[in-house]
């Protein structure tokens, strides 16, 4: 069976070789570069068996994005300490959603309203609305993309008849199909990114409950997240246009 592999990095200006690449299984490490094939280097090599092949990569790719621990432990922060983050980040925060539903929505009575209705009503006295108010009039930014399905579920409908109340309070709400987002390469994960240096990971068991929350600043992580963020933001929809999309499909 193929190896599921994640891109780590490369340090590559033109080309993106050399990089590197993590089996998510083993966590072992892929590394792609110019192949050594001179007999006289070779045969220089000690204990290179026949079966393996050599390559040439710079010192700083491994300084840059090799792992600097054989197991990373997590950093579990609780709900208060993350939701500080949404009051104190300096400049923008910005999240990728990707499942195909969140027990928290279903537990909400406004998407009890949606599904008898079909439509949502904005409470602007919800804490979320007046932070996020705050924080974008104070010219801070604030955005997210989230992946939907063909077709999209009833949880994903429902944030998207929610969009609109996010974007009144100044959100950047923006989606793509999942299909896109797979040719996109973007991985299967949630998380935030404030200020594009903390990244918070969120861990979901399978009925969709928010397990635990994983704080990330190793800068090459952090980098992997920046660089998903900006490949969602090139090939995503502003959330209105998508609801056009989902419209037009019925």
């Amino acid at each position: 069976m193929a190896r599921q592999l994640r891109f780590t990095g490369t340090d590559s200006k033109v080309d993106g070789c050399p990089a590197l690449h993590t089996d998510v299984q083993s966590g072992e490490i892929v590394v792609q570069g110019t192949p050594v094939t001179d007999p006289a280097d070779l045969a220089q090599l000690q204990h290179f068996g026949p079966d393996e092949a050599a390559v040439i990569v710079p010192r700083e790719l491994l300084v840059n994005w090799g792992p600097r621990e054989m197991e990373r432990v997590p950093e579990l922060v609780d709900r208060d300490t993350f939701r500080r983050l949404f009051e104190t980040f300096e400049h923008t925060a910005w999240r990728l959603e990707t499942r195909r539903g969140y027990a928290s929505d279903r537990q909400d009575p406004d998407f009890q309203m949606f599904l008898a209705t079909g439509t949502t009503i904005l409470d602007p006295g919800e804490p979320w609305f007046i932070n996020i108010k705050a924080q974008t009039e104070a010219g801070k930014r604030v955005g997210r993309v989230r992946i939907a399905d063909k077709p999209p579920t009833t949880e994903q409908l429902f944030l998207l008849d929610y969009a609109r109340h996010n974007a009144a309070v100044g959100e950047d709400i923006r989606y793509l199909w999942r299909e896109d987002a797979d040719r996109a390469g973007l991985p299967a994960e949630d998380f935030w990114i404030f200020d594009s240096r903390i990244v918070a990971l969120l861990n979901f068991d399978d009925a969709d409950n928010l397990r635990n929350i994983e704080l990330i600043t190793e800068p090459a992580e952090v980098v992997r997240y920046c660089i998903a963020r900006d490949a969602a933001m090139h090939h995503a929809v502003a959330y209105d246009q998508f609801a056009a999309q989902v419209a037009q499909a019925d």
